[in-house]
């Protein structure tokens, strides 16, 4: 945040009136309805929520005192790679996708999948998982239509949720393989479920997502496999 506040700073001093900021779902915390747009209460409920609020804020600020032109994106759940370049976090990994991933390759005993009581469909948490390369794309879109759109927020997500079970479910079936799991209690701060409306991303920029579940597994299958990793 404090990193932030000098960006804005000078780009202020120097005249640099464009930026493209990186956000997050978490600024919405629990969400009151679903799909989510971008006129959902911004309610965070964890740490990482609350500071891109926060920088989304000053960059707001900034707007109105300076014209800063700005389009903060929010992602819901980033995944997937392409076969030549991903993140590699070896074992700091968090990420549902890349430790299901890493288990079916046999790097990992097995999933663990935080809490069986949310109230969801089966009971454990659902997001909407978007591919990095439809989120590069948004950029893409995003820095050529800073003159031309209204500065604002604009959520980056598919439409569609899934639970963890469900991802190990299509991951299995995507790769053939089994994948063992156990349940473990949920995570303070990690709400039921998290899914996206990119109605209003559409309508700004004409994005759209074009990958899928399955296009997200096969793309981190083919990255955590490949010899560079």
């Amino acid at each position: 945040v404090a990193g932030t506040i000098t960006l804005l700073r000078i780009m202020a001093e120097v005249g640099v009136n464009k930026l493209v900021f990186s956000s997050t779902a978490a600024v919405y915390g629990e969400p009151e309805y679903s799909p989510i747009d971008e006129d959902h209460p911004l309610n965070p409920v964890n740490p990482y929520g609350r500071s891109k609020l926060m920088i989304e804020q000053m960059i707001e600020d900034f707007h109105k005192a300076y014209g800063l032109q700005y389009i903060a994106l929010r992602y819901f759940c980033a995944a997937g790679a392409t076969s030549e370049n991903g993140e590699s976090r070896k074992s700091q990994e968090t990420h549902l996708i890349p430790l299901v991933v890493d288990t079916a390759l046999g790097k990992r005993s097995h999933v663990e999948v935080f809490g069986s009581d949310y109230p969801t469909k089966d009971g454990t948490g659902v997001r909407d998982y978007i591919h990095v390369s439809n989120i590069a794309m948004a950029h893409i879109l995003a820095m050529e239509s800073l003159d031309n759109v209204p500065s604002g927020a604009l959520n980056l997500g598919t439409g569609n949720g899934y639970s963890v079970l469900e991802v190990i479910e299509v991951t299995q079936r995507v790769l053939g393989c089994e994948i063992p799991r156990k349940h473990a209690p949920s995570r303070p701060g990690d709400p039921a479920s998290l899914v996206a409306s990119h109605k209003k991303a559409q309508e700004v920029l004409g994005w759209s997502p074009k990958y899928t579940l399955e296009d997200i597994i096969r793309s981190t299958y083919e990255w955590r496999n490949h010899p560079q990793y």
